[in-house]
């Protein structure tokens, strides 16, 4: 199975991470990966960037070196109703927007309240896919959220960080959901969750719970950058859109 994009990267901009986009696009280009979404911690994580900086995504292209960029965010969940840090005229704007809790935004709750944060984060139509829901700080019903997912067209991640530096304990719980989105027919993405260069596209942890549950290539949006792109126009995005030939376009009128 190929794995041809990567869904969850960080730069510089993210305060914690430590390469630039172009260094992200370079390794990309290396390891034959065809398109990386930049998806930058939302405003409220200490050291993220100001929401301006969302709003600026526009002066970069969208396809740089022969890979194609998406411009997006790693939006925080800040309150058990689901709200994430950035409003949906800026989260209207973006390519992609995946939404995720962390312990620094919202302190775990109960199970009842940190799954009715993730369900109300997955009934924003603005957001696509709900990353690493492992934790294991955060208790879940996962079952409510793989169905919920199916209900709200919102994908799943398998975040591959969670495997090698962060979030230690996740294993079972993935392994859990991916069973359970399998049974469902859900589909999943996997996300490298890339804080550094050389992690871009690096799906290796995440890749043995495919194989362990026999997971279909087909539910996997990483497979395909044809099954992303229809994904996100059928959740009313335009991905790819360079917003830099509007102006120029509209120079020459």
């Amino acid at each position: 199975m190929k794995y041809v994009l990567d869904t969850h990267c960080h730069t510089l901009a993210s305060g914690h991470a430590y390469s630039t986009i172009g260094e992200l696009v370079d390794v990309a280009k290396e390891k034959g990966l065809e398109l990386i979404a930049i998806t930058e911690h939302g405003p409220d994580m200490p050291g993220a960037p100001h929401f301006y900086y969302f709003g600026n995504l526009k002066v970069v292209p969208p396809i740089i070196k022969g890979v194609k960029i998406l411009k997006g965010i790693e939006a925080n969940i800040i309150d058990y109703d689901g709200n994430v840090d950035l409003n949906s005229k800026r989260l209207k704007k973006l390519d992609i927007v995946l939404a995720s809790l962390h312990e620094i935004c919202l302190k775990p709750g109960s199970m009842d309240e940190n799954t009715k944060a993730v369900i109300g984060a997955m009934n924003n139509p603005l957001i696509d896919i709900i990353a690493h829901p492992g934790n294991p700080q955060y208790t879940l019903d996962f079952d409510l959220i793989v169905e919920e997912a199916a209900k709200t067209n919102t994908l799943i991640e398998i975040n591959n960080s969670s495997f090698v530096s962060s979030r230690r304990g996740s294993y079972e719980n993935c392994l859990y959901i991916i069973r359970r989105c399998k049974e469902l027919n859900i589909p999943i993405s996997l996300g490298s969750d890339t804080h550094y260069a050389d992690d871009v596209g690096d799906f290796s942890k995440a890749v043995k719970l495919v194989k362990e549950v026999n997971f279909p290539e087909e539910l996997i949006i990483n497979t395909s950058v044809d099954k992303l792109l229809n994904y996100l126009r059928e959740k009313g995005k335009q991905p790819l859109r360079d917003v830099r030939a509007d102006i120029e376009g509209m120079n020459t009128l």
